[in-house]
């Protein structure tokens, strides 16, 4: 196969079909995707097949920057050669250097990590230093037009049904400005929480970029004053320099890094301390070799890592096995909360649900690449694409 430009104009510097490649090569890579969410399927020419999924949201867009930006450096290379297309693939569409193009390499790199699963007959946390097992695990409310009150008591339910013992709430408003959701939410909700689930329960926040430095402070005190433990996004994310004077300011541990998937900005972040654990996204930072990247690089400088997944879409299992793995898990795993009635385009994903929580645990099994089959019927009602090699 001869791929001479990819959609920017770059100029491949050698063959696709490298000497550096080995083992079975990739055939074709499929989509299937709504506007919401995209699974992506790839098949070498051995006939062995993985799948994977671009990041949720704007999937439609993102599955056709798969197929005309990343499957060109993808198809007829080698699987063992997947750590290096992943590294090219930022080189070859420079001019494109955000987050779409790294969503879109998400789809590549974890569908290639379960055909390597099912090729080893191993699950991808063994493939990647890890191993199967438990994760705790802590009910992340994605909700701002609930009451504290009425967030206190659902939170219980979840307490009494499933055995969590911590739990993530809202604060502020997204990208806010210092605004609130309404009046005096942020104040209501932070003593509320804590009163109702009690001493012995880790209690988080999310700011969602919501304040300046001064008012982050302000929360971030009243938070301590609560025993709370993590203060997530309390700043614009892009001021890294803001939210390093709140991580200054405060003794409870502020999180961030979700939105982040440039490494340089990686690199700025953690060398500057802007926070005391890092959050990368395995979908937005471009899958599970970028992810393991960052993390190393969090571990180096004592950093725990606990990454985002906000969503009961693959998102989930895939930080499942990223925090089986990694060297520096953090405490526990982020687990959305919110139902069909929040997220409808959630339900019947899989052929078996691979989200069960029993004692406010989650596991990672020890079933082959990521051990889950997206559901027949779903993928006939998607929209479809196909990319193949010459």
């Amino acid at each position: 196969m001869t791929i001479p430009y990819s959609a920017s104009g770059a100029v491949p510097t050698r063959d696709p079909k490298g000497q550096d490649d080995i083992g079975p090569r990739i055939r074709s890579i499929e989509t299937f995707t709504t506007p919401i969410i995209g699974f992506v399927r790839v098949t070498t020419d051995d006939g062995q097949a993985g799948w994977g999924q671009v990041s949720t949201y704007n999937a439609d867009l993102t599955c056709e920057i798969l197929h005309r930006q990343v499957a060109p450096w993808a198809l007829g290379r080698g699987m063992d050669a997947i750590e290096e297309i992943i590294e090219e693939v930022p080189l070859r569409e420079h001019k494109y250097p955000g987050t779409y193009l790294r969503r879109a390499m998400a789809g590549l790199d974890t569908a290639a990590w379960d055909w390597r699963g099912k090729v080893a007959e191993k699950p991808v946390a063994e493939l990647l230093g890890g191993s199967a097992g438990p994760l705790r695990a802590y009910a992340s409310s994605m909700r701002r037009d609930i009451s504290p009150k009425d967030e206190a008591a659902r939170l219980l339910r979840l307490r009494d049904a499933h055995g969590f013992d911590a739990f993530k709430v809202r604060v502020g408003a997204e990208c806010g400005r210092d605004r609130d959701e309404w009046d005096g939410r942020t104040e209501e909700i932070i003593p509320t929480i804590r009163r109702a689930m009690g001493e012995g329960a880790a209690l988080l926040v999310d700011a969602n970029s919501g304040f300046g430095v001064e008012r982050a402070i302000a929360v971030g005190q009243m938070l301590q004053d609560n025993g709370y433990e993590h203060f997530e996004e309390p700043c614009p994310y892009w001021e890294l320099e803001q939210t390093a004077q709140v991580t200054a300011a405060l003794e409870i541990a502020v999180t961030g890094g979700e939105q982040d998937c440039d490494l340089p900005t990686w690199r700025r972040m953690i060398a500057m301390r802007a926070v005391d654990v890092i959050q990368p996204d395995v979908l937005y930072l471009g899958g599970m070799i970028r992810s393991m990247q960052i993390a190393r690089m969090g571990a180096e400088a004592g950093l725990p890592c606990t990454p985002h997944c906000a969503n009961l879409s693959l998102i989930t299992l895939f930080t499942m096995h990223l925090l089986r793995a990694v060297p520096n898990p953090g405490k526990y795993l982020e687990f959305a909360i919110e139902g069909d009635d929040y997220y409808p385009w959630q339900r019947d994903l899989f052929v078996t649900d691979p989200y069960s929580v029993k004692d406010g645990h989650v596991s990672v099994s020890d079933a082959p690449g990521w051990g889950v089959e997206v559901a027949p019927d779903w993928l006939a009602r998607s929209n479809y694409k196909i990319s193949v090699a010459d």
